[in-house]
């Protein structure tokens, strides 16, 4: 095992943007209505979120702009309640926005969003991952956050209307290996004595092995496996990146994925979670 590797991502964040513009302007008045994995939320719902999301980075990152309700935020739960209240807030509001204005809008900020992380030192400390932890961040751990919420909407878009999702190793590598930061958190409330290990093993092109060892009070992440680990957690890759972002029901994902070795410990695996709401 050896620690794991910076995520550098902020060349990819062009070619994101360029194919989701044109995935967008491809689509029919039917496309645009049909449902997503979002839970109540249209393919058009799941581009205005992307909007949203860019108008906010703009705001905060590029402009200094916060309102109080935000600043005021503290802890996870309040967080995620607060984002989702946000989220729903401005899609509702903005479906009155055409959807060829969205795609001019996406492409305006997402250009203007791109030259600002593209400005910016990736190991320079940056703001926390929260569900990393609540610690300061290096900024491409950040970024490859960024990059991971504009590849799994898209991907929302493009199995709404049944087309090729960015699954090329190098697309979707650099998604998984973000995803995995999340693992020690998930592992927080595991006992397990001293150096016990648990390997999350993705299939696939994409894929890769990861584990956390129990180090002092908490779990710390590594790449790679022991020969033997206490347990091991595999999952396709299809099927990890919807794991991580809530997209398999309980039993979905009981089903997507096996375990070796001790399951109870395994299956913490179940917990990860890599997005905010």
């Amino acid at each position: 095992m050896r620690p794991p590797q910076p995520v550098i991502v902020t060349d990819l964040f062009p070619e994101l943007l360029d194919e989701l513009l044109a995935l967008l302007s491809s689509l029919s008045d039917q496309d645009w209505q049909k449902p997503t994995a979002c839970t109540g939320w249209s393919v058009k719902d799941v581009a205005l979120h992307m909007l949203g999301g860019e108008i906010g980075n703009l705001s905060w990152r590029r402009d200094g702009y916060t309102i109080e309700s935000e600043a005021s935020i503290t802890g996870w739960e309040e967080l995620v309640a607060y984002l989702n209240r946000w989220n729903q807030d401005w899609v509702q509001s903005a479906r009155r926005i055409s959807t060829r204005l969205l795609i001019d809008l996406l492409g305006h900020t997402g250009t203007q969003l791109n030259a600002l992380f593209s400005s910016l030192d990736p190991f320079a400390v940056g703001s926390p991952v929260s569900w990393v932890g609540p610690e300061p961040a290096p900024v491409w751990l950040d970024l490859a956050r960024e990059y991971t919420e504009r590849w799994h909407h898209q991907q929302h878009i493009r199995d709404a209307v049944d087309r090729p999702g960015m699954k090329t190793p190098r697309y979707q590598s650099p998604a998984l290996e973000a995803f995995v930061w999340a693992m020690p958190r998930a592992f927080q409330e595991a006992e397990a004595p001293e150096d016990t290990t648990v390997t999350l093993s993705i299939t696939g092109p994409s894929g890769g092995r990861w584990s956390v060892r129990k180090e002092g009070i908490g779990w710390k992440l590594y790449s790679g496996a022991p020969a033997h680990p206490e347990a091991e957690a595999m999952v396709d890759e299809d099927n990890a990146w919807r794991l991580f972002t809530r997209g398999l029901n309980p039993r979905a994902a009981r089903e997507a994925v096996g375990f070796t070795g001790d399951r109870v410990l395994g299956e913490y695996v179940l917990e990860m979670v890599s997005i905010i709401a």
